[in-house]
């Protein structure tokens, strides 16, 4: 079914008259004519009568009518569903605790005005948040993904590097150290739980401990955030690695202790993925907003030889 004769009759039913119609519409009575004659080939039946004051709705045209205009609005809504800028920014931050979310919780503030959307995705790996992105599920996620492992369509920019921080309970032998050296942790045992094979996050801390001789374990369940600050609060031996922009909360009894790592400094890329060519203003002043509010990289940053290269 044509959606201009659709139009097309929906306005010759508020006006009345073809010629007004096609003054409206800003065609020749003729066109009119000819859209209204193919709507009412295709149904069937006559949907306008026309006589020598104007025109009226048949009867099977005044049935016709709201479902027309229905058709109108939904046709008018997936327009407007597409068009940048028309509806809100989905953005994907992985986990509402660490630096993506916390990133585009600061653009928002900056902005409250701003239309936008943050969701966690249920996608195990980048590979497949990329997937999402290109069939538009969100409209971009935060991801480490090495180059050669962009799929075509996707443009991945580097916005957000996150420096490390050891984690660790008063009991630790780092406990009081102001910062220290990534080798300094060789014979610790640095515990992550969760980290599932073929994930980025999985990649990242494998090439972290072959560069500097670390044990980092993934053994045992994964029963939380809290579960993991008790632990590391009762440990004299366990540590952690988080990013320092992420956000955990633990009770003060704890006495949890965030150690800067330096010499060099290990960043985690977090690469903005979206569709290339997408014009949506907020994905437009989100990059702005990163690119800008972004700290100096150190001299001495270190990230895995398969991160996307700062542009």
């Amino acid at each position: 079914m044509d959606v201009e004769a659709l139009r097309t009759f929906v306005v010759v039913a508020g006006v009345g008259q073809f010629q007004a119609a096609a003054d409206e519409l800003g065609i020749s009575q003729q066109a009119v004519s000819k859209r209204i004659a193919a709507l009412e080939r295709h149904v069937a039946v006559t949907l306008v009568v026309r006589s020598s004051r104007g025109s009226r709705l048949s009867l099977d045209g005044q049935v016709f009518l709201p479902h027309a205009k229905k058709v109108l609005t939904a046709v008018e809504q997936a327009e407007r569903a597409v068009n940048p800028g028309s509806r809100p920014l989905r953005v994907d931050v992985l986990n509402r605790r660490i630096s993506p979310a916390q990133a585009v919780y600061r653009f928002y503030r900056s902005r409250p005005e701003t239309d936008l959307d943050a969701v966690t995705l249920d996608k195990e790996n980048a590979a497949q948040a990329a997937q999402a992105v290109l069939e538009g599920v969100v409209d971009a996620s935060f991801r480490a993904l090495p180059a050669d492992r962009v799929p075509t369509g996707i443009t991945a920019e580097r916005l957000l590097d996150e420096p490390l921080e050891l984690l660790v309970g008063p009991g630790h032998p780092l406990a009081d150290a102001p910062r220290i050296s990534p080798v300094d942790l060789a014979g610790h045992r640095i515990w992550i739980p969760g980290i599932r094979p073929g994930t980025e996050w999985a990649a990242f801390y494998q090439a972290l401990s072959e560069a500097f001789g670390l044990s980092i374990d993934a053994l045992g369940p994964n029963f939380g955030d809290e579960a993991l600050m008790d632990a590391l609060a009762d440990s004299a031996s366990l540590a952690t690695l988080v990013g320092r922009g992420d956000r955990y909360l633990w009770p003060r009894t704890h006495d949890l202790r965030r150690i800067p790592l330096h010499d060099p400094t290990p960043f985690y890329p977090h690469l903005l993925l979206f569709r290339t060519g997408d014009r949506h203003p907020v994905l437009t002043a989100l990059r702005d907003h990163l690119r800008t509010t972004a700290p100096r990289t150190p001299h001495d940053a270190w990230t895995p030889d398969w991160t996307v290269t700062v542009h």
